[in-house]
């Protein structure tokens, strides 16, 4: 998957994630992007750990889910550390 795809799942999944966190207030869309592909790495090392064969595999509805899981888990962690 290329940088285009990559910076469009990040951001899509990073801002349904924010969402989701209840952090959108105070992220632009830069760190939406940011959390997203952090987040979708994370989601890759986690789901592979748990048994699935692949993590993020291009632009599907799978590394979405996968991506969007890892953004949930990392601002989770994040408002954690924060409090």
């Amino acid at each position: 998957m290329g940088i285009i795809g990559w910076i469009i799942i990040g951001g899509l999944a990073g801002w349904i994630a924010s969402k989701v966190m209840k952090t959108d207030e105070s992220m632009g869309v830069p760190a939406n992007i940011i959390i997203g592909i952090i987040g979708a790495m994370l989601g890759g090392f986690l789901v592979t750990l748990l048994g699935a064969d692949q993590g993020v595999n291009g632009f599907n509805l799978w590394s979405f889910f996968v991506a969007l899981l890892g953004s949930v888990i990392l601002l989770a962690i994040v408002k954690a550390i924060k409090k």
